[in-house]
């Protein structure tokens, strides 16, 4: 078993860095200073944490109501040293840094995580198969002690063309859902067509095992099909989020260049497509998260901009049929071409999932979205056919921010209608208040 390397920072280690709670007998403290913001409207940037100078959060956010009534936030990060950082964020207008957990290995990152119940698990990907020592897999935590993690297990996924695992979703106790390379899965195309869909059965949590997979047909050495024809930008045909909400025996998966893939996993051992839909082109690529609404009769999708200046293309978020005819595309913002010249990325990246075993919000007809130096942004979806922007906050760009603006990656809504959303390099953590959610 790979047990990461732990670097569990005090609080009294933190005191420069971060605020803490008052005794009881204390005066309650002055505010803290308002963030600076770039560009704002109807959304207000309330604190932000630069979680200790490690501030590059990745695609991961869950949090933990304990039983004395605390509110404890998980976020996972982008890149080394920091694995993932635990954050009180009972007082959404101060949070305050508990611990950070480093990367098992230098060549490893911990781009996404997830929670059912009292197990976490966090993905491990290494940045190049070729590289020695990388991890790659998933790790499993108990988290039963909201506050200290504790490492119970790990699925390897290393080895061959394998570069582990990029995504976990972890929304039923019975199974998890990952995008993920394995060591026996032989790509045609390694590095672009290598991550596949594979549920784990996770009935002995400490040690997963493989339930089943799919891949997008004609990108697995043997396959009949084609290699499907690549984009322009060509960005690959696999699996990225892998969304699948409990009972249902549907999962919705981004396939990147491939589009929109619908399976029917009631067969968990033989996952089959419901519907596929490559949609590139005419649209520019890189599908990345896909959302049920309306009880699955319309499905809401997101594409990552991947290049800065906008030189992929212009990514937006989506509503389609369940049949994946598309309905509308939600409107760009009003500023895009100046954004695109600002420094970084600009586009849709990831939008709020869903997660009906959290506290979360989840609203039918408001879409929040991140989009990189475009800030935190929310959408009236109500009229499918019309969709409309209500609100967003840029915040400034960060200390140390190599492209000179914030690049927000991700974005999480509580049940108190507290948004956290992360930067991608240097930002850490902000937190923002919307009356658009209610």
């Amino acid at each position: 078993m790979h047990r990461p390397r732990r670097s569990l920072i005090l609080l009294a280690a933190l005191a420069a860095a971060v605020a803490t709670a008052p005794a009881a007998n204390a005066a309650p403290a002055a505010p803290a200073a308002a963030p600076d913001v770039a560009e704002q409207k109807n959304m207000k940037l309330i604190a932000t944490n630069d979680l200790a100078g490690n501030g590059n959060l990745g695609e991961g956010f869950t949090e933990i109501l304990t039983r004395d009534g605390r509110r404890i936030l998980y976020a996972a990060h982008e890149s080394g040293p920091v694995c993932f950082s635990v954050l009180d964020v009972t007082r959404p207008n101060r949070p305050r840094l508990l611990l950070q957990e480093n990367v098992p290995h230098d060549n490893t990152r911990c781009n996404s995580l997830d929670r059912n119940g009292d197990t976490l698990l966090v993905a491990n990907q290494i940045n190049n198969p070729e590289q020695p020592g990388g991890i790659a897999g998933v790790q499993v935590y108990d988290v039963s002690k909201a506050t200290s993690p504790r490492h119970i297990g790990f699925f390897d996924t290393g080895g061959g063309q394998s570069r582990g695992t990029h995504y976990v979703w972890y929304a039923e106790p019975e199974f998890a859902y990952i995008s993920t390379g394995m060591p026996d899965f032989e790509s045609k195309r390694p590095g672009n067509d290598d991550q596949i869909f594979l549920i784990l059965d996770m009935s002995d949590r400490a040690n997963p095992k493989e339930a089943g997979r799919w891949w997008w047909p004609g990108t697995r050495v043997g396959d009949k099909e084609p290699v499907p024809e690549p984009n322009p930008i060509d960005e690959g045909c696999r699996a990225h989020n892998t969304d699948v909400w409990p009972g249902e025996d549907i999962a919705y998966v981004g396939m990147i260049d491939c589009g929109l893939a619908v399976l029917d996993i009631r067969d968990k051992a033989d996952p089959k497509p419901i519907h596929l839909r490559d949609d590139s082109p005419p649209n520019d690529g890189f599908q990345h998260t896909l959302q049920p609404i309306d009880g699955g009769r319309h499905i809401v999708s997101s594409q990552e901009s991947t290049e800065d200046a906008c030189i992929d293309g212009d990514k937006r978020i989506r509503i389609w049929t369940a049949r994946l005819r598309l309905v509308s595309t939600l409107p760009r913002a009003k500023n895009g071409d100046e954004l695109c010249d600002a420094g970084g990325r600009f586009g849709a990246h990831n939008i709020m999932e869903r997660t009906p075993d959290e506290p979360t919000w989840f609203s039918e007809d408001v879409i929040i979205g991140s989009f990189f130096n475009g800030g935190v942004r929310a959408y009236d979806i109500s009229d499918r056919r019309r969709p409309r922007e209500i609100a967003y906050n840029i915040p400034a760009a960060p200390s140390g921010a190599p492209s000179g603006t914030i690049q927000i990656n991700d974005v999480y809504v509580d049940d108190r209608g507290v948004i956290f959303a992360g930067d991608r390099f240097t930002g850490g953590l902000h937190v923002l208040r919307s009356p658009v959610i209610h």
